[in-house]
């Protein structure tokens, strides 16, 4: 990994000048929390390749600061992370808001072994690991806000059809490049859908977050 004296300091530094300029002001325990999961993940993608990102200070602004990014857009007390991978923008996000609680969805069981390994050394009580895949998970519940970095908008059809949002909720979907028309718009009245350009501090690529209301 390359890691010199300088290193976490530097971590530090970028999470918190970033989170500064998201407009969050974290506390100590936060601070803390959302280091201790950067070095968890860099000590686990060594051995079970959960992200392609290597770099510890870049994770900062992909992982970190993309997943903060999007918590003024949370809606209601429950919040479901579809296709979650090692836990974004699930678990960042639960560190910023201890009184939602998340279930974090994937079908992939070492990706949710690290979520389970992760939520429990940093005391994440609102944190539900899940394995299944969208078409076969069946909670007791609909969720508030239904979250995602990984689902592709041609399957979010499929996302739609499980009934799981409820009503009102927000539906977040985290893209790259501004969306053209698409299939977010089956169904859905124009003004219920809103495409917002988020500035990722320390990231030179181009985000947003396509947010669809149920209201």
């Amino acid at each position: 990994m390359g890691a010199g004296a300088a290193e976490p300091s530097a971590i530090e530094e970028r999470l918190v000048l970033g989170a500064a300029r998201l407009g969050l002001t974290l506390t100590p325990d936060q601070q803390s929390r959302l280091l201790q999961f950067l070095a968890l993940l860099a000590r686990w993608n060594q051995v079970y390749n959960l992200t392609a990102v290597r770099d510890p200070l870049e994770m900062v602004a992909k992982h970190l600061l993309d997943s903060l990014a999007i918590q003024p857009f949370l809606f209601g007390d429950s919040v479901l992370d579809i296709g979650t991978g090692a836990g974004l923008p699930g678990l960042p996000l639960a560190i910023l808001e201890p009184a939602r609680r998340f279930a974090l969805l994937d079908g992939n069981g070492k990706k949710i072994r690290f979520v389970r390994q992760a939520a429990m050394e940093l005391g994440l009580d609102n944190v539900a690991p899940v394995q299944a895949r969208i078409e076969t998970y069946r909670p007791d519940r609909k969720f508030s806000t239904i979250v995602s970095r990984a689902v592709a908008e041609a399957d979010l059809l499929c996302v739609l059809k499980a009934d799981l949002l409820a009503c009102p909720g927000r539906l977040l979907l985290m893209k790259g490049r501004h969306p053209d028309a698409s299939p977010v718009n089956r169904g859905w009245p124009s003004t219920a859908l809103t495409v917002h350009r988020l500035n990722i501090p320390f990231l030179d690529v181009p985000r947003h977050l396509i947010e669809l209301r149920s209201d």
